[in-house]
């Protein structure tokens, strides 16, 4: 039985593995394999987005849990990095975040991170896997050694104090925000925290009905906050996902800021600060190739690693590195946070447009994007890409054309028979020409019909 993928236990409500019965039995399992750890009663935090299917998620967790002895705390609707941060801060043996992060509204999913506020490990979850899969949970705790659930009512308030305290005394009562919180977690408190720091709020996304999250808005559509910011006057808007720790920024001029930009410039404010620990920025592969050279033009060096802000992390925390994330909008902060914070990432920008007096859109002026094209081709098949004729070849042929200003990046998807085409360079011109070379060499070899 596979559950987890790259973030946590995902799919659609109601079908395997993101029904009620394995929710019950994956609540049990965590609560086992605490046990085997250190042994005695565990205290579990679990938050959740504003899903309809999020209620009956957890309530079958918690009854697993509770089954096993467990105490759970439920904080109600809270972003992914406010569960991170309870966990650790209410010295949990284990937390749960229930969403989907910027998945429709019909699909959900379980993230689990241990008592340091980090995702599991790869070993735990393997643990959590067996258990779930096999017969030694039919044994459950005496009666009278079962646990309780408790309502958390202050979980909010401990979030926004918080992230309000990272970033340090910043005053915006001169500044007009638009905060699209996607009809997901952050509603309450992403509009809340603005207003606390004397911002004139402007929040939109902010009515979660259970099945409106991240439709047409949010951090996946951040055309309808650009649209506001232009209509008010504002200083620059804020686009949150589902589960708030994904960030899109909008300029006060209307401008789509992306998650590279932000990157950059978030590199460059806490060099200007003396806080960028080995001069370094963590992305992914999937980083524009003009980030590395803006980065390298101040002295900064770009480390890149797989697909996954749990991989960012990973070599972030192998290597003492404080900021990193992905191109859509993922950014971590690791003096502060131990997951991507779209909150707390806005709060850090807006805090270096204080300090410097510098508008977002100057800021955002750091780096030149290379022109880009992705292509997806269904295939029939997924050889290992040295074994399909030509291709070795060709990106050899394209590689050495580009030289250092362009890349290739050919990979099949995880979940889809489908293999993804990415071309980078700086003339547009090469992205077309390498593009359409690689696209007919796959499409005539294993492309489907």
């Amino acid at each position: 039985m596979k559950l987890f993928g790259t973030d946590g236990i995902r799919g659609t409500a109601n079908e395997f593995p993101i029904t009620p019965e394995i929710a019950l039995r994956v609540g049990r399992a965590i609560a086992r394999v605490l046990d085997a750890q250190k042994p005695g009663r565990h205290k579990v935090v679990i938050g959740k987005d504003t899903r309809l299917s999020g209620y009956m998620l957890e309530t079958a967790l918690t009854a697993g849990l509770v089954s096993e002895g467990a105490r759970v705390l439920l904080t109600g609707p809270l972003p992914t990095p406010a569960v991170a941060h309870l966990t650790k801060s209410m010295a949990c043996d284990a937390g749960i975040m229930l969403t989907a992060s910027h998945n429709p509204f019909q699909d959900n999913g379980i993230k689990i991170f241990g008592p340091d506020g980090f995702k599991l490990g790869d070993e735990l979850e393997e643990s959590i896997e067996s258990l779930v899969a096999g017969e030694s949970l039919t044994q459950p705790v005496p009666g009278t050694a079962v646990g309780k659930a408790f309502r958390i009512d202050d979980a909010p308030g401990r979030y926004i104090e918080f992230a309000k305290n990272a970033v340090g005394p910043v005053d915006l009562h001169d500044m007009k925000i638009v905060i699209d919180c996607a009809h997901g977690a952050a509603y309450f408190v992403g509009p809340l925290i603005l207003g606390e720091l004397g911002a004139e709020v402007i929040k939109i996304g902010a009515a979660p009905d259970g099945s409106n999250i991240n439709g047409n808005c949010g951090a996946l559509h951040p055309e309808h906050a650009a649209q506001r910011v232009r209509e008010t006057g504002a200083d620059l808007g804020i686009c949150l996902d589902g589960d708030a720790d994904r960030l899109v920024l909008i300029d006060g001029e209307g401008s789509v800021i992306d998650g590279d930009r932000l990157l950059c410039l978030s590199a460059l404010a806490l060099q200007r600060q003396g806080k960028l620990e080995g001069d370094t920025l963590v992305a992914t592969v999937m980083s524009n190739l003009g980030l590395k050279e803006a980065l390298a033009k101040n002295g900064i060096n770009l480390e890149t690693t797989g697909v996954g802000d749990r991989l960012v992390l990973e070599r972030m925390r192998e290597k003492g590195y404080v900021v990193g994330g992905e191109n859509s909008g993922h950014i971590i902060f690791a003096r502060h946070a131990t997951t991507g914070d779209g909150l707390m990432g806005a709060l850090q920008i807006i805090s270096e447009m204080k300090a410097t007096g510098r508008s977002l859109a100057d800021l955002a002026n750091c780096m030149e994007i290379f022109p880009q094209k992705l292509v997806n081709i269904s295939v029939l098949e997924k050889p290992p890409l040295e074994e399909i004729p030509g291709l070795t070849q060709l990106i050899t042929e394209a590689e050495t054309s580009m030289g250092d200003s362009g890349r290739i990046l050919i990979r099949y998807s995880g979940t889809e028979k489908k293999i993804r085409v990415m071309v980078e360079a700086r003339d547009a011109a090469d992205v077309e020409r390498w593009s359409r070379s690689l696209c007919e060499l796959v499409s005539k070899e294993i492309g489907a019909a």
